[in-house]
């Protein structure tokens, strides 16, 4: 049977794998692997009583943004695939790391669809985490919070056109590390729109705006909004929010067949 692995996630971005006994002499590693890259990390597993052996992975330790699939060695063995077995998340709903190191780090233990163990990691430099989405009346409103720099007067909002690249901005309001800004879908034409902070203005970062402070590894399929219905500047769309495989904040934008309801609400 292949060995399992137990996941506690605590506050400060580091995890803990309690894993079952391979039944195999020697000295054992979890290793974890990042997916697509020639690049791995190994963990020491030392016994923790029950049957059970431990690794941690403090939020000191740097786990590069991407997917890692985790593994069981033993005596310098081959790598076994870890099994999921129970996560407790939920030190990671509602988290407000602190942001004093100038980044943060979430690591997320998820089951893949082959039903093996994986971690979803992030490390954002600075991040702009997207809290509460509103859409109505034909625009979105975003409220959220920075972390890792400050929030300056000329701070803006950016929609960036995939594809072309065109840039439409939007003001920023801001109080301490909060920040609010709303985008009239009406304004924007057909394709899909980045979303984007520039908590300094126009020479400062650029940061992606996300939402990954929780124990969601996939929001895409999870976290669904309303689509309005309106006539825009180049004619009837359906638009609304959505947040990508990397639990990015974007806006889609559809062309469609004349609107019914034109207050811009969704029908």
């Amino acid at each position: 049977m292949p060995p399992h692995a137990d996941c506690v996630a605590d506050s400060a971005g580091g995890l803990t794998f309690d894993v079952t006994e391979t039944g195999e002499p020697g000295d054992a590693l979890l290793v974890l692997r990042r997916r697509g890259r020639d690049e791995e990390v190994s963990l020491p597993l030392t016994p923790a009583g029950d049957g059970r052996l431990r690794a941690a992975l403090p939020s000191s330790v740097a786990l590069a943004e991407g997917r890692w699939d985790a593994y069981a060695q033993v005596a310098g063995g081959e790598p076994r695939r870890l099994m999921p077995g129970a996560n407790d998340l939920r030190s990671l709903v509602d988290r407000v790391p602190s942001g004093s190191l100038g980044h943060v780090a979430v690591r997320i233990p998820y089951v893949t669809r082959q039903g093996n163990l994986s971690v979803r990691s992030w490390l954002r430099a600075p991040h702009a985490e997207a809290h509460e989405l509103g859409s109505g009346e034909g625009r979105l409103t975003v409220r959220g919070r920075v972390y890792g720099t400050a929030l300056a007067p000329a701070a803006r909002a950016e929609a960036s056109h995939r594809g072309s690249g065109v840039l439409l901005h939007a003001e920023v309001a801001a109080e301490q590390a909060e920040f609010t800004f709303t985008l009239a879908y009406g304004v924007l034409p057909p394709g899909t729109w980045d979303l984007w902070l520039r908590p300094t203005g126009e020479n400062g970062p650029r940061v992606r705006i996300a939402r990954l402070l929780d124990d969601i590894a996939d929001k895409k399929p999870v976290l669904t909004y309303p689509r309005a219905a309106l006539t825009a500047e180049h004619g009837p769309v359906h638009a609304g929010p959505y947040f990508t495989r990397d639990n990015d904040l974007s806006v889609s934008v559809v062309a469609s067949g004349p609107v019914t309801a034109t207050d811009g609400r969704t029908p």
